[in-house]
């Protein structure tokens, strides 16, 4: 995996590479209930409650710890084009989701780039200062998201 920050131009780039066609990985990406396996760095889990994959909708979840905390996020998709990448704006939100303004929100670019029975993932995290970038990354981003892709790793590997 290769995680790079780029404080000068407020940019987060991560690639990683899975050992599954585009299709398995696109859909480990768009399907809610794939998403729920992997998304939350182990032990927290995650759990969808509204889901509407299209240019124009959103994710609606929780990242729920082992003592039940949930953090509500929501995620409002911007592209879609199919097996070839999507983009959204991601924020931290109530149960009812509405956005949290004490956080930053992220603007994600994904991409898929495949080559036969492995796929590249291509994701590109945006924000609107070096200040935002700082506290994602304070908040352990790099490390849960780093557990979070090793889960999706194994859900190819099973």
């Amino acid at each position: 995996m290769n995680f790079s920050v780029d404080k000068e131009n407020k940019k987060i780039k991560v690639e990683r590479e899975f050992a599954a066609p585009v299709e398995k990985v696109w859909e480990a990406w768009t399907d809610k209930n794939l998403l729920d396996r992997w998304w939350a760095p182990k032990p927290w889990q995650t759990k969808t409650k509204t889901r509407d994959f299209r240019e124009g909708g959103s994710w609606l979840y929780a990242m729920v710890g082992p003592d039940s905390t949930a953090h509500w996020c929501r995620a409002d998709y911007r592209s879609v084009q199919k097996l070839k990448g999507f983009s959204l704006q991601d924020a931290f939100c109530d149960e009812n989701g509405k956005i949290n303004t004490d956080f930053p929100s992220t603007k994600w670019d994904v991409s898929f780039s495949p080559n036969g029975e492995t796929t590249m993932v291509h994701i590109e995290l945006s924000y609107d200062s070096a200040e935002d970038l700082e506290k994602i990354l304070a908040l352990g981003f790099k490390e849960g998201f780093t557990m979070a892709l090793e889960n999706l790793d194994g859900i190819f590997n099973s």
